[in-house]
């Protein structure tokens, strides 16, 4: 008669009870996804959570979870600091759900400015690892001076806002920056609006400001930053 070690029977039990092919590698692939930060994409100014499912889906083909990738909307024509309060209360809800310590933000234009004051007005201390601005009014567009709602008002280069914003350190607290910008973003003018003191700023090829969010290079540099 064979007899097994009892040593032997919990491996043997748990290698039984696991699913085909998923072994150490799956395992451990498994605890990595489990431990990533959950990530907030934040739209821009009349935007929609669609505009990110084409970086939504590469996100899941490289390993990300659902329960580690949510869209937040709002009403982008409401004051930057007013939306960032209800970016803090959402972002609030998403650490509770998934017990995670911090989240990431990948921001799309006038997505970067509630973002920028949750985390300057330390509404956001200890709670993000990285932000990302793809396209992001920084330092105001003057296209801005064609709209008139709260926070385009606030979009524009003069802005009483934005001076408060930009003032001393444009990247505060211990969370990483990185933006990425074109020269051929035809919504944010000028280009250089984009770049921030302090954060890893990368020029892209010519792409147009919707187009950011489904580049593919933007996305493979964008996925590695956050993924530090």
């Amino acid at each position: 008669m064979l007899r097994i070690r009892r040593p032997l029977l919990a491996p043997l039990l748990l290698a039984a009870l696991l699913p085909a092919g998923s072994g150490r590698a799956g395992l451990e692939a498994q605890r990595a996804a489990a431990e990533r930060d959950p990530i907030v994409f934040v739209h821009g100014w009349r935007g929609e959570r669609a505009q990110f499912r084409p970086m939504l889906a590469r996100f899941r083909r490289d390993g990300w979870a659902d329960d580690r990738l949510y869209t937040w909307s709002y009403d982008s024509g409401q004051p930057n600091a007013a939306n960032a309060e209800r970016l803090a209360a959402r972002i609030d809800q998403i650490l509770a759900a998934t017990r995670a310590e911090r989240v990431d933000i990948v921001t799309h234009s006038l997505g970067a400015l509630p973002s920028r004051y949750y985390l300057k007005s330390r509404l956001g201390r200890g709670k993000v690892d990285a932000w990302v601005s793809l396209g992001g009014p920084n330092h105001g567009t003057t296209l801005a001076e064609i709209c008139f709602s709260a926070a385009c008002r606030e979009m524009r280069i003069h802005s009483a806002f934005l001076a408060a914003l930009n003032e001393g350190d444009e990247t505060p607290g211990e969370h990483r920056y990185a933006t990425w910008w074109s020269p051929c973003d035809e919504a944010i003018d000028p280009d250089s609006t984009v770049v921030l003191e302090g954060a890893a700023n990368h020029q892209t090829d010519c792409i147009s400001h919707l187009g950011l969010l489904d580049d593919p290079t933007v996305y493979r540099q964008l996925r590695d930053f956050i993924a530090r």
